[in-house]
């Protein structure tokens, strides 16, 4: 039975982004949550006997059949199991000796109303090389960079068009599309975790996150500018940010088991991370009704009257139950 769910969880992440991307090291590893909030905080209520998350309201994505429309345009995506905080501030990220293909990647990030520049935001952006590798290790961050924008919101990185790989050689549907991945975080705005692709890659339609309605928007082509150079613009708006009450985090937070698996939820900004058996896997955010998500899978938390904590994790369709055995210190 133990060893029937081990393969069942395995198996979504493989098929749904979830499993290890190629690193430098060529190494496998397993197990990422995108609604709008209404209400300004989220606090612990007590209800009966049960403690439980504040519910709140929330803005809407649609889709007409042509296009998002909503009060946040700019979707979420996977954080994928390769994000390193802390790349350095750089906006030429092609190392010397690169056989990669050049691209400039640039665009404006708008505040929620989709209008107004927003300043300061930190752009982080990282991918896979030509050799579908990530740099995990190195202290030169290959492929991997930050930009703070100005009062225009515009931000700028010169890098190369990244390859498709297969994230899991014993699976032929595990292909994943060319991409990049992105995070853009604001002291006043709603941390975004994303991924951009490139119109005409044969395994966009095969890719779980791509081919999603959510993603249409972020499947851009590349250009040519008058320098004869390939070019992409990709153009980001932002949602409000609503914080979840740091004493909800401090409940939330810590150590989870699932059968073998250890699960760790923590906070990062105004996001709630996921790491399976040690492994950065899932960036959450906030949807109210005591639940997390990701625009794909999602984790909602019981607080429980004997003081426990469970965790109700879908994943692929299939629900997983956690449950909380190491609380962090205050």
């Amino acid at each position: 039975m133990k060893h029937r769910l081990q393969k069942n969880i395995e198996r979504g992440f493989v098929h749904h982004g979830l499993t290890a991307e190629k690193s430098d090291s060529r190494q496998k590893l397993p197990p990422p949550f995108h609604a709008k909030p209404h209400m300004k905080r989220r606090i612990f209520i007590k209800k009966s006997s049960l403690t439980i998350l504040s519910i709140s309201a929330f803005g809407a994505i649609q889709w007409n059949g042509k296009s998002f429309v909503g009060d946040t345009p700019t979707t979420t995506d996977i954080l994928g199991p390769f994000y390193r905080p802390g790349a350095p501030i750089k906006s030429n990220l092609i190392p010397t000796g690169s056989k990669g293909t050049p691209l400039n990647l640039a665009g404006t990030i708008f505040q929620n109303d989709g209008k107004t520049p927003l300043t300061n935001a930190l752009v982080e952006i990282w991918h896979c090389d030509e050799m579908a590798h990530y740099d995990n290790t190195s202290e030169d961050y290959i492929f991997r960079g930050a930009a703070k924008t100005g009062k225009n919101g515009k931000y700028d990185f010169k890098t190369i068009v990244p390859v498709p790989y297969q994230a899991n050689p014993n699976d032929e549907f595990s292909w994943r599309p060319a991409h990049i991945h992105m995070r853009v975080s604001s002291d006043s705005q709603q941390d975004l975790i994303t991924q951009i692709y490139f119109r005409g890659d044969k395994y966009i339609d095969t890719d779980r996150n791509s081919k999603a309605p959510q993603a249409v928007n972020r499947i851009l082509s590349i250009s040519k500018n008058s320098s004869n150079e390939n070019v992409v613009t990709f153009d980001i708006v932002m949602s409000k940010e609503f914080p979840l009450d740091e004493g909800a985090y401090k409940r939330i937070t810590g150590l989870y088991q699932l059968d073998k698996n250890t699960i760790e939820f923590t906070k990062n900004d105004d996001l709630l991370f996921m790491k399976w058996n040690g492994q950065l896997m899932v960036s959450l955010k906030y949807v109210g009704n005591n639940t997390f998500d990701d625009g794909f899978h999602k984790v909602s938390f019981e607080l429980l009257p004997s003081g426990g904590i469970k965790a109700t994790m879908t994943i692929e369709n299939k629900t997983y139950i956690a449950e909380k055995f190491l609380k962090y210190p205050d």
